[in-house]
């Protein structure tokens, strides 16, 4: 229990602080790595890539791409690695539990809930980089907004401009088809999780009906965590396979200022 805990909060760190380094070795995007460089530099590259008029992108908007793609990688590994270790760990510490009394057993519930929520959150964070990998640029677009200035604002102007006349050039096409497969890749990986809890849930209520004492009440907790869960998430799977469908009013919130 204590190795799978150490594993754990070795492989958050490395989530952390990690990917930026993964996703630079070997390349020449080294002020990608802060968050201040990695905006700075992707809000020129658009500009420049918007003022192209070419769908496809130039070596500067292909360096930032490339990096974001990698970083996505690396973050999305991590994830699942974490996440495999918190479900072991959240195993180990429920069998724990049932075999004792006393404090203990309160300590051992609350680092089970503990290792449930954070293998949630691993989950989610697996899932983003999964979507994330598949659009990365489409991924890069939220950074455009914040506290934009000069060039930018122009270049904002003209995408709005261009989505509420109903035009379309190279660069809108190619924002278009990235956002789309953004939201595509969402709903499905979605659904697939969906799935999976559906499943889960019914393999913890069929082990329900044949527990009894402390083991009936920790499977009943999960029984309706569960698909609780999985009701949460239909909703994306829901709203991303209607903005997929339908991108345009998406896309003209989107750049109003929405995500």
């Amino acid at each position: 229990m204590k190795r799978l805990a150490v594993l754990a909060v070795a492989l958050i760190v490395a989530f952390v602080v990690a990917p930026g380094r993964l996703a630079s070795a070997g390349a020449a995007t080294g002020e990608l790595r802060s968050e201040a460089g990695l905006v700075g530099t992707f809000r020129g590259e658009f500009v420049t890539y918007w003022g192209s008029g070419e769908r496809g992108f130039g070596p500067g908007m292909q360096r930032v791409v490339d990096y974001w793609f990698r970083y996505h990688i690396a973050k999305g590994v991590l994830a699942a690695a974490l996440l495999v270790v918190l479900v072991a760990l959240g195993v180990t510490v429920w069998r724990a539990f049932l075999r004792t009394r006393g404090l203990q057993a309160a300590g051992l519930a609350v680092g089970g809930v503990l290792s449930t929520g954070l293998a949630v959150v691993s989950l989610a964070a697996v899932m983003a980089n999964i979507h994330g990998t598949a659009a990365p640029f489409g991924s890069l677009l939220p950074m455009l907004f914040g506290t934009p200035a000069g060039p930018l604002d122009n270049t904002l102007g003209q995408v709005r401009q261009q989505l509420a006349a109903g035009q379309q050039s190279p660069p809108l096409d190619m924002i278009t088809s990235d956002y789309v497969l953004f939201h595509a890749v969402m709903a499905v990986e979605g659904a697939v999780v969906v799935a999976g809890l559906v499943v889960l849930t019914v393999l913890l209520w069929r082990r329900f009906t044949r527990a009894d004492g402390r083991t009936r009440r920790v499977l009943a907790g999960y029984g309706v965590f569960v698909p609780v869960l999985s009701l949460a998430l239909a909703v994306v799977v829901v709203a991303n396979t209607t903005t997929a469908a339908h991108p345009l009013p998406g896309l003209e919130g989107f750049f109003a200022g929405g995500w």
